[in-house]
């Protein structure tokens, strides 16, 4: 069972679309957690929540209307290992959280979905969080279906809440396990 060590705080990555992005462009950023993943003492974090936040341009104008050329998506993950620049399967052990944005520029409707919130399937004494031993976490976005808007690059943003716990040895062992079998 984890024991919090800390107060829950906020993690925050952004990585930038480029303007005029090709279809299935997918760019990649990093969160360290270097210090705060402790293998000798068991620490770890764990994941509470994670927003994903998406803007546009030199103003970060939340316009959904700009964002694409034509009708397509946004997609956005947040791993424990890294991807490359690839997005996971909804089954990958790594997957901490994902999201979409739908955006059908025809009707002038967009639909922001969010996939998966941390470890819903985990075990029922670290059901409520998503246990990190891994130094990184890993945000992945890209456009889909479309080119991203001429002349306006996509910010897309990850607010992580996290806190610090101690895991007994057991737990610590097996979460790592678990973390490095992944299915890719």
């Amino acid at each position: 069972m984890a024991k919090a060590k800390t107060g829950s705080f906020y993690l925050t990555e952004t990585v930038t679309i480029p303007a005029a992005s090709a279809d299935g462009t997918v760019v990649q950023g990093s969160i360290d957690l270097g210090a705060y993943v402790n293998v000798p003492t068991g620490q770890a974090i764990a994941v509470e929540s994670v927003d994903f936040v998406v803007q546009g341009g030199s103003t970060n104008s939340p316009d959904v209307a700009n964002f694409l050329q034509s009708n397509g998506s946004l997609g956005f993950q947040l791993t424990d290992l890294n991807p490359g620049t690839s997005l996971v399967r909804a089954d990958n052990q790594s997957l901490i959280s994902s999201g979409g944005l739908g955006i059908d520029k025809t009707n002038n409707i967009s639909t922001h979905t969010q996939d998966l919130y941390p470890d819903n399937f985990g075990p029922a004494a670290l059901s409520e969080a998503f246990m990190v031993v891994n130094d990184q976490m890993y945000l992945c976005a890209g456009n889909f279906g479309a080119l991203t808007a001429a002349g306006i690059a996509l910010s897309i943003t990850a607010r992580v809440r996290a806190r610090v716990v101690k895991l007994s040895s057991e737990d610590w062992m097996a979460i790592a396990i678990q973390s490095t079998a992944s299915d890719n």
